[in-house]
């Protein structure tokens, strides 16, 4: 019954998110669309609902991931620089090999989001944090470090316009041509379902999981790869949408406990219907005009971490 229930509620999400903007569909029309409206649907609406729920999956997985890889649950892209690492990845791109480059972008993107995932793993490594709840905290500076970094190259190039515009997290510009990339991640939360059951072993620390056979190192640089990958593949699509992967994750624990393998699909089930009713919501909030989706999931996602860190603290 439960199955039926979320599905129906999905398949609900997806006909409103098709429905809604600055021009409304009726329900009856998605089914026997005018041209005009066929238009809309397959070059703008249906890209832009496949980007929703991917993206909110891929995002809330890798947070998942790298809270495992981490053994710390406040732990995702947003909060270890994965995404901030990317995004001056792109803007060393653009500088180089000019604004139009999209392989370059790419590459750039996926090595630059790799080194600063590898970069700030080692970093929690040499420290020692008395309180999980400071290890987020300074994730943030680590990011907010690397992204003062990369504004300050973008305005030495006179780029921060573009730069901003492009990785604001605005889903009005996806269209059937430049929605493709998402897709990337697809095959990636595949193998993260796959290897799953080592993923599952790395809370049991170094010795023990060796002691099973299974290499540490090498199932951890696999998880940091799948989520910079992932994260950067996003980010080149939607944009910087922050917090879904901390957030998520750690909603879902509080109910259903911390089973790696038991907890990937709700959490890409949530984390897809969370970021297409933060979408649905940023078209309505202002109609006809839309305000970027990275706003309305930053400011619903804060006042959940706000509620974790508090609530982790007083655990």
């Amino acid at each position: 019954m439960k199955k039926i229930l979320f599905t129906g509620f999905l398949l609900i999400s997806i006909l409103l998110s098709l429905m809604v903007g600055v021009m409304f569909i009726p329900i009856n029309h998605l089914f026997a669309p005018d041209e005009t409206e066929k238009l809309l649907i397959l070059t703008l609406r249906l890209p832009r609902t496949v980007s929703l729920l991917i993206a909110g999956a891929a995002l809330s997985v890798s947070g998942l991931l790298m809270q495992q890889i981490t053994q710390n649950k406040f732990v995702s892209p947003t909060t270890a620089g994965t995404m901030a690492s990317a995004r001056l990845g792109i803007i060393l791109a653009m500088v180089f090999f000019g604004q139009q480059s999209l392989l370059h972008k790419t590459l750039f993107a996926f090595v630059f989001s790799i080194i600063g995932t590898i970069l700030f793993a080692h970093f929690l490594k040499t420290i020692q944090l008395k309180q999980s709840m400071m290890i987020p905290l300074v994730g943030l500076m680590f990011g907010n470090v690397i992204g003062a970094f990369g504004t300050f190259i973008a305005y030495q190039f006179d780029l921060i316009q573009n730069a901003t515009s492009w990785l604001q997290g605005d889903l009005s510009l996806i269209s059937s041509e430049n929605y493709g990339l998402i897709y990337i991640t697809l095959p990636l939360m595949l193998m993260i379902y796959l290897f799953s059951h080592y993923f599952s072993v790395l809370n049991l620390g170094k010795q023990q999981v060796t002691g099973l056979g299974v290499s540490f190192e090498q199932i951890e640089m696999i998880g940091i790869m799948i989520v910079a990958i992932a994260s950067a593949g996003v980010l080149l699509t939607v944009g910087n949408i922050p917090f879904i992967g901390l957030i998520i994750p750690n909603v879902l624990s509080l109910k259903s406990g911390d089973h790696f393998r038991k907890l990937l699909f709700p959490t890409a089930y949530s984390g897809a219907v969370f970021l297409i009713w933060c979408d649905i919501f940023s078209r309505i909030i202002v109609h006809p005009y839309e305000v970027p989706v990275s706003l309305t999931v930053g400011v619903i996602g804060t006042i959940l971490f706000l509620f974790l860190l508090l609530k982790g603290e007083r655990a």
